[in-house]
């Protein structure tokens, strides 16, 4: 009966110590493009998201670790100048997500984001060093690309040469087309009962003209 005792009390003495593995999970890849906005996520598990201290990290190409946001809550937070006033951390403690919304992005911000947290107590500033006693989540690629213009409709016009009294005058006709996108064109012509012609012709314009 003593040993069982023993064993009993042993048990829950060392159940306090036993923890959920924390685990930080991030979409693999967002789009964004210049000037827009999106949000990125990061879903918890294993710890209590309202009394941690979380950060946002991120790594531009060829480059190192950059310490972006620190949040901790709504009246406790340090973001980086490059994206102050552009981005705001935020966390939802109901659902275990911690976001970072992200207002007019820039090509700039192509990088991989990290969420990342410190369970054992927060560190303020964004350029602490001991990475390594952070739990940082898989990180979402985020790619921001120039936009794309959708596809725009010439408008033609046509101008005919004045009427010559010679049969033997060369004239013609001008066919001009404007304010299109793709800036290539193929235009079909038709004078008469000839048959028609297939014209393609480079605009005269520079693509961001």
């Amino acid at each position: 009966m003593m040993t069982s005792t023993i064993f009993l009390s042993l048990l829950l003495a060392l159940l306090p110590c036993v923890q959920s593995e924390i685990t930080l999970i991030q979409p693999e890849a967002e789009t964004g493009h210049p000037g827009g906005s999106l949000s990125l996520t990061c879903k918890t598990s294993g710890f209590n998201l309202g009394s941690s201290s979380m950060y946002w990290i991120r790594q531009v190409p060829g480059q190192g670790l950059e310490w972006i946001v620190y949040y901790y809550s709504s009246s406790s937070n340090n973001y980086a100048p490059a994206i102050k006033d552009r981005f705001t951390a935020s966390k939802d403690t109901s659902n275990n997500i911690f976001a970072l919304e992200m207002r007019s992005v820039k090509i700039d911000d192509t990088a991989i984001y990290y969420c990342a947290t410190d369970y054992s107590g927060p560190y303020t500033e964004l350029e602490y060093s001991n990475a390594d006693k952070l739990i940082f989540g898989n990180g979402t690629q985020l790619n921001v690309l120039p936009g794309q213009k959708s596809i725009v409709k010439p408008k033609l016009s046509a101008f005919y040469p004045p009427k010559s009294s010679s049969k033997d005058a060369v004239q013609a006709a001008v066919c001009l087309a404007s304010d299109f996108f793709p800036k290539d064109i193929s235009l079909q012509l038709a004078f008469g009962d000839k048959p028609k012609a297939d014209v393609t012709r480079p605009s005269v314009l520079k693509p961001d003209e």
